[in-house]
C-alpha cells in the first residue's frame, strides 16, 4: 500500500484529535524504531500533533520509569508493558499490540555467512565463533536459554559479549568485537556495517510482540491514544513489514 493510501486510510481515526494540536512525549525500546518513526511522520502530517520519542534499551526504559520520569506513551515488549501496568506506571487496559519480531543472526559485512539452518548447525557455528554478541533485552535473555538448550552454555561462556542497555549488537559486530551476534531481526536488517544472516531455526526461535500503552502520568492521553490507533491500524502493516517486523 502506498504512503498516501496509508495516510488516507488512517485519517478517519484522527479526526476527533485534529482540532487541538498536542505534543506527545513517548519512551520506546529500539526494536520497532524504524517502522515507528516512519509511521510517526505520517501521523504528524495527518493529525497536526508532534511526537518526541526517546529510544533506549529495555533495562533503561524500566529504570527511567522506576525513577519517576513521565511520558504520554510507553512502547515495550508486551510482557514488559503488562509488568508496568502491575507497577502502576501504565494505564490498565491501554495495552495495544502493533508489531512482532523474531530473533536474527548477523555477521560483519562481507564476512562468510555461517550455517544456521538447524539447531545442530547453529550449535557448530557457536562453538566455532571466537566471540558472540547478545543483548540485555528480551532477545538476549532468550539467547541464554538457547545456549542452555543446545548444551553449550559452559563451553561458550568465555566468548559471550553482552551489550549495555541501549547499545545495538550491530555495533559489536561492525567493529569486529563480535564475530556473530543475535538481536531482534528489525534491529539487524538496516544496521550499517553488518550482514543479516537469517532467523533462528525451528523451535529455537522466539517471537516478541511489541506493544504500546498510555503512561499513568500522561498529559496528552487522548493524542497518545490516537497515535496508538494509527500505528496499529491495518493500513500500517506495509510499513511495519518494510522494516523487518510483522503486524501483531
Amino acid at each position: 500500500m502506498k504512503t498516501t493510501s496509508i495516510i488516507a486510510a488512517a485519517s478517519a481515526l484522527l479526526i476527533s484529535s485534529m482540532g487541538n494540536a498536542a505534543e506527545i512525549k513517548a519512551l520506546s525500546i529500539q526494536a520497532p524504531q524504524e517502522a515507528y518513526l516512519e509511521l510517526v511522520a505520517q501521523f504528524e502530517k495527518t493529525s497536526g500533533h508532534k511526537v518526541t520519542t526517546a529510544f533506549t534499551g529495555t533495562v533503561n526504559v524500566q529504570k527511567r520509569l522506576a525513577d519517576g520520569e513521565s511520558y504520554d506513551l510507553i512502547i515495550m515488549a508486551g510482557p514488559a508493558i503488562d509488568n508496568q501496568i502491575k507497577l502502576g506506571k501504565a494505564v490498565a487496559g491501554s495495552r495495544v499490540d502493533f508489531a512482532k519480531s523474531g530473533i536474527g543472526v548477523a555477521v560483519r559485512k562481507g564476512a562468510a555467512k555461517p550455517d544456521i539452518s538447524s539447531a545442530d548447525a547453529l550449535k557448530k557455528t557457536l562453538l566455532a565463533a571466537k566471540s558472540i554478541g547478545y543483548t540485555t533485552g528480551p532477545s538476549g535473555i532468550h539467547m541464554l536459554s538457547v545456549f542452555e538448550k543446545l548444551g553449550i552454555a559452559g563451553q561458550i561462556k568465555g566468548t559471550l559479549k553482552q551489550t549495555p542497555s541501549g547499545v545495538f549488537v550491530g555495533t559489536l559486530i561492525a567493529s569486529g568485537d563480535a564475530e556473530v551476534g543475535f538481536q531482534q531481526i528489525s534491529e539487524l536488517v538496516h544496521f550499517a556495517g553488518i550482514d543479516y544472516v537469517g532467523p533462528l531455526p525451528g523451535d529455537l526461535q522466539r517471537i516478541t510482540v511489541f506493544s504500546a500503552a498510555i503512561h499513568t502520568g500522561a498529559k496528552q492521553g487522548d493524542a497518545a491514544k490516537a497515535l496508538v490507533q494509527f500505528i496499529s491500524a491495518p493500513a500500517a502493516a506495509s510499513v511495519i513489514r518494510k522494516h523487518g517486523l510483522d503486524p501483531a
